[in-house]
């Protein structure tokens, strides 16, 4: 004979599993397909809002960026319209996991933790880390931060990649990009750590400031995601990708979009990746 107390739990642990079960159904069923979305008439993308030139709103309230461009021609391409929805970056997965975009294309970087939650199409962008500081107090080696304050955005790759190789620098962490670089300029911090091709985009514009560490880490690439098991959409986008690497579309889009930030000089193949193909 059950207990008060036994019964109780009881109800309690299959309230949690009715709950998780409901959860896990409400998170698969609402990846829609390709022909969903055209039946729709709409697609909705999730871009940085203040990660510029990949992803900001500019002054008019448009989105712009490097990202936008593609979100754009995707949209064009499926036949509907595009809603872009502004995500920071540590929330990029759960929108994903609980449907409230079809795809995320916020500056994405491929790794093998985020592979196991969501699926990456072939990749469009490559990337390392960079770090930018005052000049006057320039680091140029990650050894350069222990005992100092290193500015990061949570859920990025620099998170995870102070905290695993070099746990005794200090990070002190923001939600958003905008948050993170105010604190760069306040001094709160020694330097900022993000992707390589942000913070030297970010130097150029901010006078006083440079990236005394162009490169770390190992060199990752940027992909669009869909929810875990979207099959048609991930097929979609792979065909959409070597299509539009057929016309390099990829290199117009950077001409559109970075070209005015990193200058003539500056490489494109250094960044772009058409097709797919590394």
């Amino acid at each position: 004979m059950k207990t008060k107390k036994g019964v109780l739990l009881a109800t309690a642990a299959a309230a949690a599993l009715s709950l998780f079960s409901a959860c896990s159904k409400e998170s698969t069923a609402s990846a829609r397909n390709v022909e969903q979305i055209k039946k729709s008439g709409e697609i909705k993308i999730a871009v940085f809002s203040d990660k510029k030139p990949f992803g900001y709103v500019d002054e008019y309230g448009e989105y712009k960026g490097y990202d936008v461009y593609f979100g754009d021609r995707i949209a064009k391409d499926l036949g509907v319209k595009v809603k872009y929805v502004p995500v920071e970056a540590a929330s990029r997965v759960e929108f994903l996991l609980t449907g409230k975009v079809d795809i995320v294309l916020a500056n994405f970087t491929v790794t093998p933790e985020r592979a196991e939650k969501v699926d990456f199409a072939l990749p469009y962008m490559k990337v390392a880390l960079g770090v930018v500081s005052p000049e006057n107090a320039l680091i140029t080696k990650p050894e350069d931060l222990i005992g100092k304050k290193l500015i990061i955005s949570k859920g990025t790759t620099a998170e995870t990649y102070f905290t695993r190789n070099y746990p005794e620098v200090e990070l002190l962490k923001f939600d958003q990009y905008a948050e993170a670089y105010a604190a760069l300029l306040d001094g709160r911090g020694a330097a900022m750590s993000t992707d390589n091709t942000e913070v030297l985009a970010w130097a150029l514009e901010n006078p006083g400031y440079k990236v005394g560490i162009e490169s770390l880490g190992d060199l990752d690439t940027i992909a669009a995601a869909v929810q875990k098991g979207n099959t048609s959409l991930l097929e979609w986008l792979n065909n959409e990708i070597r299509l539009l690497g057929a016309e390099n579309f990829f290199h117009a889009d950077y001409e559109a979009t970075l070209r005015a930030t990193y200058g003539e000089n500056a490489d494109a193949d250094a960044l772009v990746v058409e097709g797919g193909q590394l």
